[in-house]
């Protein structure tokens, strides 16, 4: 334990809602879902105006929307929520060389090892400035934590959110841990909790009155000795700038039960290779795959294969996920399948049987390419509105940047019935209107993500500005308001309407918050610092 607060937590305030909020100005201050939309989706980030309905991370998104039926239901945008992760990383980065990630958007700092604070009035300065330069690079807050260990600034971020900062001062620990529930703990869930509330254990004062005798005996040597030295404020864990990866896996939640084999096997030889690229792209190898397949009643089965070897060869993945496959009874319906590779390594043994089998696929490839490259030449009228046609999206999900001819950059806000409805405003701009197309109307296409910041207030909007009234009698449209909650009648409610007639549901589910803003000026606005205070009752992250 250091006698310093120098170890610090960030944690982005409901980060992908936050940058959906930040990317589209009419969504600014009102419920905001990120996640799968499809009737199996799970909710990835919600921000804080749907949570004071009670939709939260992990819940399914049906719950969600009878929750709060007037978010907006938005498909993840990854490719921005890394762009703006590497932003705040290279920012932490700045201040130490031992940065240890968590996520995207949570990381711990050892200010110490970086030189720039040794006490607590200089850490929580640097605390402050990192809060500053984050909004100002990203346009988005975060909460920071700072305390001697790291389960301490990590509770202490959670009691900062949103937009905020805490410093546990050293000696505290213990008056301050004592209040909370037990679940405050790291590594106390469910089960855990319960096993203790059956012995009258409630609060983190009395899991350390219960004494580590007693907690052994209930949970165990390693849990039980753990968990009693959290119970004291003990944590002498050291930031580790690099974690080192145990497994690589995909998986795929499928809106409807997939119950033809020939779907099955095709879909885990999809995994396979994406997989493989994940694999690759962390440029190591492996040489176990693990299949696994949970059915329509929900029981999960994993089946694995160990290589002679470390391998990164797609074809070897493929052919070890079939024969996995091989051995499961897939007749009642999948509801989920994944695939993985464990026992990670930096090299690859070379494999003359996975040579000869990705030569024979590359041949297979070559003979496919070349029949195409016939078809083509045989009905070469069309062929060009063909291709221009096929790259298209077959569907157009909530969220998803587009660009329109006319009207310039937007984003979906809603699609079905052989329409698809876009909103059409920038990061900088005034809430945009909001115009109805055909599906396949030519002038619309997959946009690039705008910068959330950097565009420039001086930057004219394609949107037309001022009040956006309906301009077309479409009934995908949204609504002009929506009634306020009867659950939760003080809560902010949605200013338009997305109704589930418009959302497409045909997503795979994600496996696995808002800041204040101006409404007049687009831009968000950084709240004052939060006291150092300890709270009794941690904020949901």
């Amino acid at each position: 334990m250091r006698r310093a607060p120098t170890i610090l937590h960030l944690d982005m305030d409901a980060f992908f809602a936050a940058a959906e909020q930040a990317a589209k100005p009419s969504l600014r201050g009102k419920p905001v879902v990120v996640g799968g939309i499809g009737g199996r989706g799970v909710v990835s980030t919600a921000s804080y105006e749907a949570r004071v309905f009670g939709v939260r991370s992990a819940m399914p998104t049906a719950q969600a929307r009878r929750l709060c039926p007037n978010a907006a239901y938005l498909t993840p945008r990854f490719h921005v929520y890394r762009q703006v992760s590497e932003k705040v990383m290279a920012l932490l980065h700045e201040l130490s060389p031992l940065v240890e990630p968590l996520s995207l958007d949570e990381a711990f700092v050892d200010l110490e090892a970086g030189g720039v604070a040794d006490d607590a009035a200089s850490a929580r300065a640097v605390g402050e400035q990192l809060r500053r330069d984050i909004l100002a690079v990203t346009g988005l807050t975060g909460s920071v934590g700072l305390a001697g260990a790291k389960m301490l600034a990590k509770i202490a971020s959670e009691q900062a959110k949103p937009d905020g900062l805490v410093l546990i001062e050293p000696g505290t620990e213990r008056e301050l841990l004592g209040p909370m529930t037990v679940r405050t703990l790291p590594g106390v869930g469910p089960a855990t909790a319960e096993a203790l509330r059956k012995a009258g254990i409630h609060t983190v004062a009395e899991t350390a009155e219960a004494g580590e005798a007693e907690l052994v005996r209930l949970l165990g040597r390693a849990h039980g000795t753990g968990l009693y030295a959290m119970a004291l404020g003990r944590d002498d864990r050291p930031v580790v700038a690099e974690r080192d990866a145990k497994s690589v896996s995909v998986e795929d939640t499928f809106e409807v039960d997939l119950t033809d084999r020939t779907r099955v096997r095709a879909e885990v030889m999809r995994l396979a290779d994406r997989c493989v690229q994940r694999l690759r792209a962390a440029g190591r190898s492996g040489r176990t795959v693990v299949l696994k397949v949970r059915n329509y009643d929900f029981s999960t089965l994993t089946r694995s294969e160990t290589q002679r070897g470390p391998t990164d060869d797609p074809a070897v993945v493929r052919e070890a996920a079939g024969r996995l496959l091989d051995l499961i009874d897939t007749t009642g319906g999948v509801r989920l399948l994944g695939v993985g590779v464990t026992g990670l390594a930096d090299f690859t043994q070379e494999d003359l049987f996975a040579q000869v089998a990705t030569e024979r696929a590359a041949e297979e490839a070559r003979l496919v390419e070349e029949a195409r490259a016939v078809d083509g030449a045989a009905a070469n009228s069309g062929g060009e509105e063909a291709e221009e046609a096929a790259e298209r999206p077959r569907k157009w999900l909530p969220g998803l940047d587009v660009v329109h001819a006319e009207y310039g950059p937007g984003w979906v806000q809603g699609s079905g019935l052989g329409r698809v409805t876009v909103r059409f405003e920038q990061p900088w701009s005034a809430p945009g209107r909001v115009r109805t197309f055909l599906v396949d109307d030519p002038a619309l296409s997959p946009g690039e993500a705008l910068p959330l910041v950097g565009g420039g207030p001086d930057v004219p909007p394609v949107a037309d500005e001022g009040a956006h009234p309906p301009i077309t009698s479409d009934p995908l449209r949204p609504m002009a308001a929506d009634p306020p909650s009867p659950t939760a009648p003080a809560a902010p409610t949605a200013a338009e309407s997305f109704p589930p007639a418009a959302q497409s549901s045909d997503e795979p589910a994600i496996r696995p918050n808002s800041r204040s803003a101006d409404p007049a000026a687009g831009r968000p606005t950084a709240s004052s610092p939060a006291s150092s205070a300890s709270v009794a009752e941690i904020s949901s992250r």
